[in-house]
């Protein structure tokens, strides 16, 4: 079967229990008009005109192209449907603007400014040294590598997602007096090049991956590789107990501690309450 005729034959079958069979209805008979489409493409269309036909039919329109496709009813939709994140309701009106580009063509859809979510504040330097040091601590050397590749990679070089999971030692190349991060799957492979004061630990960490995958885990594809990697650093961290605290600080009993901190002024409750991990009393 060809790949046209097998993404015919998913349309005209799609009707998922989370869409009513009326707005099912309406998003087969309007995907099936816009062409020759890959199975994903189909897929996102088809979702995407489904929610809009139970948008609309709740409202009492009918299910119709040139209703529910009209400009104003795609707007309203996407600006204004509740449940929905930024980017999933530009996800949404640019898929939903491609069906109504081929099934009413007559019907010109006006652009709309929609929210955008903005950038979290990068990490400061001294964050970024605290974790390499919870990194440099991990009891294995496998976890120090993987986790110390992670920082590197992502706050040295900026990488994420699959080109994150997908990186292997033998992608990290010295090259021209720096450190190159070869991208070589995904959607844009290319060389990253990697910050210099990251240089020295990210090679270390390359060389003992060697071709296996520098942050952990057997296969690129799976999802959420990193968190576990994650997660056990901050483990790590929440629960080391105050024994462990103890003979670093030269403390050898806790009422050695009590005797310490019964000359200490008390301070502020107030202030006290506002450090990290204080609880109200």
């Amino acid at each position: 079967m060809s790949t046209a005729g097998g993404t015919a034959g998913y349309v005209a079958r799609w009707g998922p229990p989370s869409v009513s069979p009326p707005a099912a209805a309406f998003a087969r008979a309007a995907v099936a008009r816009c062409g020759d489409l890959d199975r994903e493409r189909a897929k996102n269309l088809l979702w995407a005109a489904g929610k809009l036909a139970d948008h609309g039919i709740a409202l009492g329109l009918q299910a119709e192209p040139a209703v529910l496709l009209h400009p104003s009813v795609i707007e309203r939709f996407a600006a204004h449907s509740p449940g929905l994140s930024p980017s999933a309701r530009r996800t949404l009106r640019t898929n939903l603007r491609f069906v109504a580009r081929r099934v009413v063509p007559a019907l010109r859809v006006p652009d709309a400014p929609l929210g955008r979510e903005r950038a979290k504040p990068p990490y400061s330097q001294a964050e970024i040294a605290g974790f390499l040091a919870l990194a440099a601590a991990q009891p294995t050397a496998g976890r120090r590598m993987h986790a110390t590749a992670l920082i590197c990679l992502g706050a040295g070089a900026g990488l994420t997602g699959a080109d994150l999971r997908a990186a292997r030692g033998t992608d990290i190349v010295s090259r021209s007096g720096g450190v190159v991060a070869v991208v070589r799957g995904g959607r844009a492979p290319r060389p990253v090049p990697v910050l210099t004061g990251y240089h020295d630990r990210l090679l270390e960490a390359a060389q003992y991956a060697g071709d296996r995958l520098i942050c952990g885990g057997r296969d690129p594809s799976r999802r959420n590789v990193t968190c576990p990697l994650v997660s056990r650093l901050a483990g790590a961290a929440a629960l080391t107990g105050l024994p462990a605290f103890l003979p670093a600080a030269g403390i050898t009993c806790c009422q050695r501690l009590g005797d310490i901190t019964a000359g200490l002024d008390p301070g502020c409750e107030e202030q006290a309450a506002a450090l990290p991990g204080s609880r109200a009393r």
